[in-house]
């Protein structure tokens, strides 16, 4: 069964911890023993391995910087949108080394690179039409549009393989974000028209619930939120609304859940208790916004696993994201069939790709 991981902060955490998640996540983990960065981020979840073992064939791989008044110890925030689009190109450059690098990996711009990955998927290692190597594509995605420096670099950002854009992370010269109540700004606007001119995708994750509704009714191509749970769980302005989930339903968006505590649990920040929030929590949050939404064709996974937090955030099944399968499991257990299951962990992601990526072989 393939998996489809709609968010993960890959070349940012290798920028500002050294991370390479062309390694495993026990490698890394080794590494890192004894430093800082655990300590900040977390342990690590994410790896190569870890992809390959899951089956995770496509992962929305993030371009993001962290404004200076919320960077953590160790960050390095930026101050205008001039810093924020050279930190966001520097992680541009490690993709591209890690693609350079490895045979496993490469980028998806178009549909024909998304066939040519989940071809690499096909059948079994060493058998007749079965791939030898199997490969993990990168969408690539930008969080918070301060890093786009003008509405008019949209096209900049296109030609280098973004895809998605979410224009937030907390407000910002765009929109209303996060704990900060907005709506769309004059630029945001703009933002949006570029976009659109584009075909690029919408991500609302982030965004305040007036940019979320005013984005929905203005922004005619495509819109998702790659890592936003229901607020049904966890009610706090960083998850979605019913409105904006049932938006996005209408929209035949697609909303990836995280399997992160802090959107599961409500009393999470007291007990940080890994062990007390259990893998069907994951399960909830997948079932409140098939309830919203009337189906199961708008959900996905988006874990933004080592967004911030790390192994010890994520409910108690879950060590690194090989584990990802056992959420399949929960899945039939609560009683989705097959063809549901295979649409929340991968199928529904991979049908909008198909419907949205450009075709052709152009480059990007």
């Amino acid at each position: 069964m393939l998996i489809v991981d709609a968010h993960e902060d890959l070349a940012y955490n290798a920028l500002v911890d050294g991370r390479d998640y062309r390694r495993s996540a026990h490698a890394t983990r080794l590494a890192e023993a004894g430093g800082p960065v655990p300590e900040l981020n977390g342990a690590c979840m994410p790896g190569l391995p870890e992809w390959i073992e899951a089956g995770v064939c496509l992962v929305f791989a993030t371009v993001t910087a962290i404004p200076a008044a919320a960077a953590r110890p160790g960050e390095t925030g930026y101050h205008d949108a001039t810093e924020a689009h050279h930190q966001a190109v520097a992680q541009l450059e490690i993709y591209r080394t890690w693609v350079a690098s490895h045979p496993q990996l490469a980028f998806v711009t178009r549909q024909c690179h998304l066939d040519e990955v989940l071809a690499s998927w096909s059948g079994s290692p060493g058998t007749a039409g079965g791939s030898d190597v199997r490969t993990v594509g990168l969408v690539l995605l930008i969080e918070n549009a301060d890093v786009i420096r003008t509405p008019a670099e949209v096209a900049f950002w296109y030609e280098q393989g973004v895809r998605l854009v979410g224009p937030a992370w907390h407000t910002n010269r765009y929109t209303g974000g996060t704990n900060d109540p907005g709506p769309l700004t004059d630029l945001g606007r703009e933002l949006l028209r570029e976009m659109g001119r584009l075909g690029m995708i919408l991500d609302l994750s982030h965004m305040a619930d007036e940019a979320c509704l005013e984005a929905l009714d203005r922004y005619e191509g495509p819109i998702v939120a790659t890592h936003a749970n229901s607020r049904r769980l966890v009610p706090i302005p960083r998850l979605l609304a019913d409105g904006v989930i049932k938006g996005l339903a209408a929209r035949d968006g697609v909303i990836g859940t995280m399997p992160l505590n802090w959107a599961l649990d409500p009393t999470w920040r007291q007990h940080r208790r890994k062990e007390a929030v259990p893998l069907d929590r994951v399960v909830d949050a997948i079932d409140a916004v098939c309830q919203i939404s009337g189906d199961v064709r708008h959900v996905g996974i988006g874990t933004d696993f080592d967004g911030g937090q790390g192994a010890e955030g994520t409910p108690a099944e879950l060590d690194t994201i090989a584990d990802l399968p056992k959420l399949a499991a929960a899945l039939t257990r609560r009683g989705y069939d097959r063809d549901a299951v295979e649409a929340v962990m991968g199928g529904n992601w991979l049908r909008l790709m198909r419907r949205h990526l450009p075709t052709g072989a152009g480059t990007p």
